[in-house]
């Protein structure tokens, strides 16, 4: 009897841990303690303010790192090949598109050169050709550094290139 009984509760816990794992949301890493999945790159603040980390599976591969490999190889393929893209897949995809369209450029904007400033539109500060931002702020232009004075622009940190 104390074993039927005891082989019963065994199967009932058993039922339970394996439902609530089938039902972790695709990409989740975790649960934590009160329930909630999580999708956090790593275990540490993963379940702040959800009483702590429950189970904690990290066999899904981070959303950014996932999405620029398919993105990737979405580019080197033809239509034709890809596979069909599932609900998991075209939300991060779409994400990263945006977070990408407002990147930060690299590279300077063409135009620039001798006794050019760049001029940040937003900010209304422009940059000498020796500084870390000159050419490459979302948006702005090239001009004299006069112009860009007259026009109530004022210098990055206060430093006038001249």
């Amino acid at each position: 009897m104390k074993l039927m009984i005891g082989s019963a509760i065994f199967a009932v816990a058993m039922t339970v841990t394996l439902n609530s794992n089938a039902q972790a949301p695709a990409g989740s890493t975790g649960e934590c303690k009160d329930g909630t999945f999580t999708s956090a790159e790593s275990k540490r603040g993963a379940c702040a303010g959800h009483g702590g980390v429950k189970i904690w599976n990290a066999t899904a591969a981070p959303a950014k790192d996932a999405v620029a490999t398919k993105a990737t190889a979405t580019a080197k393929t033809p239509a034709t090949a890809a596979a069909p893209a599932t609900a998991a897949t075209v939300a991060p995809a779409a994400a990263a598109t945006k977070s990408a369209a407002t990147a930060m450029p690299t590279t300077a904007a063409a135009g620039g050169g001798t006794g050019k400033v760049w001029v940040n539109a937003k900010s209304k500060v422009y940059h000498c050709p020796t500084d870390k931002w000159y050419g490459k702020t979302k948006e702005g232009e090239y001009m004299t550094e006069a112009a860009a004075k007259a026009a109530g622009n004022h210098a990055d940190h206060g430093k006038a290139c001249s």
